[in-house]
C-alpha cells in the first residue's frame, strides 16, 4: 500500500497546527503542510522539537493538534 509511506505527523507552519496521518482518508498537501516524522505516535513536545529542528515554525511552542478536515 503506498498510501502507508505517507503516514506520520504533518506541520501546518502558518497556523501553527499539526495532525496526525494514519489512514488514507485525508493526506496533507504541500506547500501549506509540511512532513514532519512517520512516527504516529509522537507526542506534541517531541513534535514542537522536530519543528524547531527542522525551521518549520517561527514559534514551536505554539503548535497544537488541529483537526482533519470533514470531507463530502
Amino acid at each position: 500500500m503506498q498510501q502507508a509511506s505517507k503516514f506520520g505527523i504533518y506541520l501546518n507552519g502558518k497556523e501553527h497546527q499539526v495532525v496526525r496521518i494514519n489512514s488514507p482518508y485525508w493526506i496533507p498537501e504541500e506547500p501549506d503542510w509540511v512532513f514532519l516524522t512517520p512516527e504516529v505516535n509522537a507526542t506534541l513536545l517531541q513534535i514542537r522539537e522536530l519543528a524547531k529542528e527542522n525551521g518549520g515554525a517561527s514559534d514551536p511552542d505554539s503548535i497544537t493538534w488541529g483537526s482533519l478536515p470533514l470531507l463530502d
